[in-house]
Order: structure tokens, then sequence, then C-alpha cells
């Protein structure tokens, strides 16, 4: 019987960079990303802000970007990706999580995906919702035809869809800043987006850093963990099930990760994955999804109480009190004090220092 591989690995800010190319060794990913085809790195920008497990690690794109590079994929040809939001900038994110010096280093480029050409894309699958939100049809980047993809999530946890990963990083690449539309049936979305994917390109990969998770009111204000984790799939559904199962989260109760093992997507069930190199049997962060005020009054608006104000209040000209709050509640109150409090203290372990090394130069 075919078994799902998901390598997993320990590391320590020391040796962090070289044991990311242990891990893609070890889930032989030249097999899966061919060397002369063209291939999105598509980075996680949670907040333009940096915070701890939110967005794409330096350590993690140092990681991946120099094994390729070293291992002769050509930096032309490596296309390092990420969009908006209406409450992110992808230019000043790369800047502030520190992803342009790595980039530059190795002589890649970074492409913010609200500068490429978008087209309506007639997908031959049957889409569970995504149809449905959007009727004048799904607008992708064009660039994203035809070409492989290796996604850079983090582990973590998120409000809308209990946790987040692999999948979930598609959300930002293949629907437009508009795409907060699709929150109301979060679950059914994410199943498309595999669907989707599955279509648009030939080879997937997923590199996703474990090495500080978030705990509690993902995917912005959490809870940082040092976990010294890394992990890596071509198997999208399976490397968010295995991060799920660290979590302490079963699987098959996540409705995007039973939905995709369902429908032939990919893997969720734990027993049909094989494990490389931790063992991971007992090992469980005892994590627990909350709701960040901004992902609890969208809910409310969306499927909760205040449901009959939606269409005024989310789908309207009116619509722009949303981000504006969403930049109040972050930027300016939880971030200058909850937040800052946080990274002080983040500032003093390992990976915090190594942050600072990045930052440094």
């Amino acid at each position: 019987m075919y078994r799902s591989k998901v390598a997993v690995l320990r590391t320590d800010a020391t040796r962090v960079v070289e044991d990311y190319r242990k891990l893609l060794e070890l889930v032989d990913y030249q097999s899966v990303i061919d060397k002369n085809q063209e291939t999105l790195i598509k980075l996680n920008l949670s907040w333009t802000k940096y915070f701890p497990a939110c967005s794409s690690q330096p350590w993690q794109v140092e990681g991946l970007v120099k094994t390729l590079v070293e291992d002769g994929y050509a930096p032309d040809k490596l296309l390092s990706v990420e969009n908006k939001t209406v409450v992110t900038n992808p230019i000043q994110g790369a800047k502030n999580n520190l992803w342009m010096p790595v980039l530059d280093k190795y002589g890649l480029s970074f492409t913010p995906l609200t500068e490429v050409e978008w087209i309506v894309y007639q997908f031959k699958e049957k889409l569970l919702k995504l149809n449905d939100i959007f009727p004048e049809g799904i607008q992708i980047p064009k660039m994203y035809v035809g070409k492989q993809i290796i996604h850079l999530p983090t582990v973590k946890t998120h409000g809308h869809s209990t946790t987040t990963g692999a999948i979930k990083n598609s959300f930002g690449g293949l629907l437009r800043e508009v795409r907060h539309y699709a929150h109301k049936y979060m679950h059914e979305v994410l199943v498309d987006l595999m669907l989707m994917q599955k279509e648009l390109h030939p080879n997937i990969l997923s590199v996703m850093d474990g090495t500080v998770c978030g705990d509690g009111a993902g995917p912005r204000t959490m809870t940082p963990h040092g976990k010294n984790l890394i992990l890596a799939s071509s198997d999208s559904v399976a490397i968010d099930s295995i991060a799920a199962k660290l979590m302490g989260f079963d699987p098959m109760s996540i409705p995007y990760l039973r939905m995709c093992h369902e429908r032939g997507l990919g893997v969720a069930e734990f027993d049909e994955i094989e494990i490389l190199g931790e063992d991971i049997a007992e090992i469980n962060f005892g994590f627990h999804t909350k709701k960040s005020l901004v992902i609890w009054g969208d809910q409310l608006l969306r499927k909760g109480a205040l449901r009959f104000l939606e269409q005024i209040a989310l789908h309207s000209p009116l619509v722009v009190w949303a981000p504006m709050a969403s930049n109040i509640y972050h930027d300016w109150l939880w971030y200058p004090t909850v937040g800052k409090s946080i990274i002080r203290k983040f500032a003093k372990t390992e990976w915090g220092k190594l942050f600072e090394k990045y930052k440094r130069g």
C-alpha cells in the first residue's frame, strides 16, 4: 500500500540551515522538483510586521534556497512570490521578515503577486464553494499555470481553520486580496484549493518551519513556542496532518483535512503516513486554537448572530471599515503592547538571537 511520506527533523539555531538540506534530502526533493522547470517559491506572509511563528522564517527561506542553488537549480528559475491581503503589504513584509537579504544573497528576486497578470481560469474539477463565491470567475496569477511550486508555511493554529500550513498557504497565492470572502466556508475552500493546485502544478513540495510554533489566536496574535522541528513532504495534506498531530489535534477531526483525505487529495490518517527522521509518536504540544477579536467579529458577521448584516458590512463599499478595524487592533493596539512584550521574551531565546543575526546581516 502506498503511504505518503513526511520528513521531520529536530534542529537548533546553530545548525538549522544545514538541517534544512538534510530534511530536503531525506524527502528526496530532487525527485519532486524538476531542475529544468521554473519553480514558484510561495512564501507565507501572515503579517507585514515580524512576529515569531507568524510568517516564513529567514532561516527557513535560506535553508531551502541555499540547498536549491548549491544543487544546481538556476536562481533565475526560482520565483519567490507572495500576495497582499487587505491588511498586509508584501514588499514591506518581505523586508520586515528579512526575506530580502536572504534572496539577494543567493541571486533570487522577489515578486509581489500584486504586480503580475491575473486571469480568469476555468477549472475542470467541480469545486465545492469557490465558483459560488466568485460567480464572475476565479482569478489566479497567470504565472501559476503549469509551474511547480514549493510552499514555505509555519506550524501554527488559525482561528478560521483550526490549523494552517501548506494547504492554507495556497490561499494567499491563488486568490486575490478579496479572498476574505471565502472565510465563511473556509474548510470547503481549502479543499477547493487542493483541487485547483492538482490541476495547475505538475509538482508540489512543502517545507514547513516548526522551529518556533504558534499557539492560540493564530495566525497573528499567538503565543510562540520554540519546538525545534522542521518538516517537508510532497503531500500537502499529509504534512498539514502531521503538523496538526504535533500540535495536539486529531487530523481527521479537522474538516478540511478529513475532506481532502476522503477525496483522495492527500493522506490525513496518521497511520497511513510514513514518518522519516524523528519519532513523533509521543509528541503533543498541547496547543489550543483561539479566535482573535478580529476573527471573532468576522465570524459573528458571516456565520453568527449578526449575519443579517454580512452583505452591507462585508460586501459593499462600507467594507473599508473592516481592514481599518483590523489594523487598529493588530498594529496599533495588540502589537505595541502584548506583541512587543512577547517579542522581548523571544529575543532572549536561541531563535530570537538568530533572527537578530539575520537583522544585522
